[in-house]
């Protein structure tokens, strides 16, 4: 009977061990955090790198990646708790800002700094001139989004009124403008890598400029988080961010061969020679943040699309959504 009792004891204490272990992160003993993004692009290759590196497991961490498709989707699974981190664009910390959350989002470490999209024609008509688009239909992005605001940005900056000078959609879902140009809706598209070197491919279309040489180093894309989540867990997201910049310094020094290779398993059903064109037109145009750290200066260029979009309420201070500490902790310690 003593025995038996000793038995329940010794089961007692290793199922209650086993739901430890299971609060702090599951058998293998990393602390788990879920990561949404807003869609699955080449654009965000250091992540991939973090991961296909194995980067994030050097710090402890389990990464569990899931795609949210959209800026509003991504953002109300980080608000309601089902993801610990977002990658999503920074406007949306500051729609979320402008709200008055009593529990902000954080901008911790940036991830991208010009946006990601590119004009691509139905038909090369020799040099391009922006003065092309007048009169055109122009397939955009949806309103409010970083990549539409970023495009009427451009056009502005060259004399274009996005909705007077030329036929504008932007209600169709993001999903979706690539299958609806391919369908033959509109005569030029704003799109991001990897579809633009496939419809290249493909002889749907031709890239005839760059919306992130054209609007300038932005906080593009950025890892961010909920305050409470980051006051409750700041260990965890220092070691997230060490990973992050790791990535970006190996993404710095590699070809995009190289590079193509490790993110390859995140793009299956994509030819490797896309790929890596996509990487090399990122890398060439600087798009990849060589460091966690989001500038003031990127942030004022930042309001000042929302702004010119009329999205802007306030000028929501940089320091107020933005904290740089884990991004210059990781500076100092990831040689």
């Amino acid at each position: 009977m003593k025995h038996r009792r000793l038995g329940l004891t010794v089961l007692a204490v290793l199922l209650l061990c086993s739901a430890v272990l299971g609060a702090c992160g599951g058998k293998s003993g990393k602390v788990k955090v879920k990561v949404g993004e807003v869609t699955r692009s080449i654009f965000y290759a250091p992540e991939y790198v973090a991961m296909g590196k194995g980067f994030f497991e050097e710090e402890g961490l389990e990464v569990e990646l899931q795609t949210t498709f959209g800026g509003d989707k991504t953002m109300t699974a980080l608000l309601s708790g089902a993801i610990d981190v977002a990658l999503v664009g920074s406007e949306t910390s500051v729609y979320v800002a402008q709200q008055g959350a009593e529990d902000p989002v954080i901008n911790f470490a940036q991830l991208t700094q010009t946006d990601g999209t590119f004009l691509m024609a139905r038909h090369s008509e020799g040099t391009f001139d922006w003065n092309d688009l007048k009169g055109k239909v122009f397939l955009g992005q949806r309103k409010g989004g970083m990549p539409q605001m970023a495009g009427e940005f451009t056009l502005k900056k060259h004399g274009i009124d996005p909705h007077g000078d030329l036929e504008l959609i932007q209600n169709i879902d993001f999903a979706n403008v690539a299958s609806a140009f391919a369908s033959g809706t509109g005569e030029y598209v704003q799109l991001f890598e990897p579809q633009a070197s496939i419809f290249e491919k493909e002889g749907k279309g031709v890239v005839v400029a760059s919306f992130g040489v054209e609007s300038g180093l932005l906080p593009y894309t950025v890892f961010m988080t909920k305050q409470s989540y980051l006051t409750k867990n700041r260990e965890a997201v220092q070691k997230f961010t060490n990973a992050v910049y790791k990535a970006q310094k190996w993404v710095e020094s590699e070809s995009p061969e190289a590079i193509a290779d490790v993110i390859m398993p995140f793009f299956k059903d994509t030819d490797r020679e896309i790929v890596v064109s996509s990487v090399k037109r990122y890398k060439e145009q600087g798009s990849f943040a060589t460091d966690p750290a989001l500038d003031d200066k990127e942030w004022s260029n930042l309001l000042d699309v929302l702004d010119s979009a009329g999205e802007l309420k306030e000028r929501i201070e940089h320091g107020r959504i933005v904290n740089n500490e884990f991004a210059e902790e990781a500076k100092r310690k990831v040689k």
